[in-house]
């Protein structure tokens, strides 16, 4: 997207996505990162928690490993990948500030 909207449209994505990965269940909470590239682009990316691939679908459908997007999206995105990527954590670690 062009940088000048990366902060408008983080709310957005808040606002929708966000929202509706908090209230399904099995979600262990998200996330929304934004990065500047170059040329006045910024990536975004949305990292979401799950307690497993049920839980996954509930949100996503049937085929989870396709993209969802929203009404606006195509205001704000430059491109729209199709899928997406799961991985499974088989370590971490998250510390508090």
């Amino acid at each position: 997207m062009r940088t000048q909207m990366a902060a408008e449209y983080a709310r957005y994505v808040a606002g929708t996505g966000g929202d509706e990965l908090g209230a399904t269940k099995g979600n262990l909470g998200h996330q929304i990162t934004l990065r500047d590239l170059s040329d006045g682009v910024t990536e975004i990316c949305a990292l979401s928690w799950w307690t497993d691939m049920e839980a996954v679908k509930a949100y996503a459908g049937e085929q989870p490993e396709r993209a969802h997007y929203y009404p606006k999206d195509d205001q704000y995105l430059i491109n729209k990948p199709e899928f997406v990527e799961h991985h499974v954590v088989v370590y971490g670690d998250l510390l508090s500030p």
